[in-house]
């Protein structure tokens, strides 16, 4: 018989990854809840909240994030322009999750060692908004094979940390 393992009885390592997760106007409190958890599971450095603030009291989050909103770094800032471009300063490569005219399969992304990654994501209706994406140097999407051209922004962060956390641990294996 197989046995289902306990948190506590897993062995996996915990590792911290140079990623910053940039929320442009992310609202719904599901999808909060969703990338708090995701942020924990892929051990990204910090999560951005720009133009609308979590409602951290909420338990639609809370029952989502299970307790991750307390042991994620996290903060709010209003301007979305000047953190971005702050990163940038700062050495971070911005890559825009959107589908756009130049972007291409998440799976394709290509990163260096110890690279610094920010991560942008948009509202759940109109995506990332044009301020951002013409800062933002990289642009990936996910590819879909239904009829919708789209995908939760938690889903798609989800997916794409996966995909950059695994370019990125190759270099941790050699």
């Amino acid at each position: 018989m197989i046995d289902q393992l306990t948190h506590n009885e897993t062995s996996f390592q915990k590792k911290e990854f140079p990623i910053i997760l940039l929320l442009d106007n992310v609202m719904g409190e599901a999808n909060l809840g969703s990338l708090f958890r995701l942020a924990d599971a892929f051990g990204i450095e910090k999560m951005i909240f720009c133009r609308t603030a979590p409602n951290l009291k909420s338990n639609r989050l809370k029952r989502t994030a299970r307790n991750t909103y307390n042991s994620v770094a996290h903060e709010f800032q209003e301007d979305p322009v000047a953190v971005l471009k702050d990163l940038q300063q700062n050495g971070y490569r911005s890559i825009a999750i959107e589908i756009t005219s130049t972007s291409k399969p998440i799976h394709m992304i290509n990163v260096q060692d110890e690279e610094k990654l920010v991560l942008v994501a948009g509202n759940e209706r109109h995506g990332i908004s044009e301020d951002i994406l013409a800062l933002c140097k990289d642009f990936h999407h996910i590819e879909m094979f239904g009829e919708n051209s789209s995908m939760n922004v938690a889903q798609s962060v989800g997916i794409a940390l996966y995909e950059i956390t695994k370019a990125l641990n190759k270099f941790a294996k050699k």
